[in-house]
């Protein structure tokens, strides 16, 4: 008796078609990558290098006419390097998912088996994509996490930064908050090094919102306004003040360990600037595979081979994203209290 073909050996299920299915699926968590500020850049190795170029600016002393003219100063360059982390991700297909399997209707073997495939490739793409939150996140923080909570890089040391927090003292009925959003506006100006931007956004947490909506100062601007309608509305998703646009942002996941990581601590937000042309970017790196060698990082890679036995066939993923910001001077820590 013949035995039955593996649909698996298909060329459909193969890496390149799996590959193109597994970046076509939805993306079905992902604040940062609906807000678009750090847009995929693909590279063809696994460690980058980022050059700093900082123009020293200084006042030009006047002379005699006819006199030799100031000399201009180059400025410093520094190359960092940092190697692009590897993150896999294995799943299973057991032959008891696909045996006598026929779609609904008209449909052949081989829908019925991508059908299967598909939920499994669903499932590990929401993985990577909540991996790929918490990375952005940390960059945004200046602070890039594993997934245990050790530290993959701290953006501040690496560019000899010292980190800045603004303690906005929503526990005190007087503290004059628009002052504080003028701080930070002013300071993020500051640190912009030949940069621009449209706007300054805060991710924040849910107690930094109830204090901050709440505030007797803020609540007594808002009064007048539209009469009233900030009081009557859910301001969670995009509440703007002294210029700056605060939303709440309540993304978490549970870690190795089993324990459940808020991406932003209670009473914390975190500031940064939108409209930027060249601060924010994820880079993507190849896979660790023949084909991939040497070509354009793709954001997911998916693979499939049976197991030993033809007892089911085993998938695996991978994502080589780093998620980086190159002037960590504009990112700022915002404290409730």
């Amino acid at each position: 008796m013949a035995l039955a073909a593996n649909p698996f050996n298909n060329d459909a299920f193969g890496t390149v078609a799996l590959t193109a299915a597994i970046n076509i699926l939805p993306n079905r968590y992902g604040k940062l990558d609906g807000m678009g500020i750090m847009p995929a850049r693909p590279v063809r190795l696994r460690q980058i290098a980022i050059e700093e170029r900082n123009g020293v600016l200084s006042l030009l002393p006047t002379a005699a006419v006819g006199s030799p003219g100031s000399t201009g100063k180059r400025g410093k360059r520094r190359i960092r390097s940092f190697v692009i982390p590897h993150i896999p991700h294995d799943d299973v297909v057991l032959p008891e998912e696909i045996a006598g399997v026929r779609a609904f209707g008209s449909e052949g073997e081989l829908e019925a088996v991508s059908d299967v495939l598909a939920m499994h490739l669903q499932s590990m793409r929401d993985k990577h994509a909540i991996t790929l939150e918490h990375l952005r996140m940390g960059a945004l923080k200046g602070e890039i996490l594993d997934a245990d909570g050790s530290v993959i890089y701290n953006l501040f040391d690496e560019f000899q930064i010292s980190p800045k927090t603004i303690n906005f003292e929503l526990d005190d009925a007087t503290t004059d908050v628009k002052a504080k959003c003028l701080e930070l506006k002013r300071y993020l100006e500051d640190n912009l090094r030949g940069e621009f931007m449209t706007g300054i956004h805060v991710l924040v947490s849910p107690e930094f919102m109830d204090a901050l909506t709440g505030h007797a100062r803020v609540e007594s601007a808002y009064q007048l306004w539209q009469q009233g309608l900030m009081l009557r509305s859910d301001m969670r998703h995009g509440f703007e003040f002294g210029g700056v646009i605060f939303e709440e942002y309540r993304g978490q996941a549970t870690d190795p360990g089993g324990a459940v990581r808020r991406f932003i601590a209670a009473g914390e937000g975190h500031a940064f600037p939108v409209g930027t042309a060249q601060t924010f970017c994820t880079y993507f790196a190849p896979g660790d595979f023949n084909e991939s060698v040497n070509t354009l990082g793709q954001p997911l890679y998916a693979k499939q081979e049976p197991r030993k036995f033809e007892r089911g066939t085993d998938l695996h993923t991978q994502s080589n994203p780093l998620p980086m910001c190159h002037r960590p001077g504009v990112l700022v820590k915002l404290t409730a209290s």
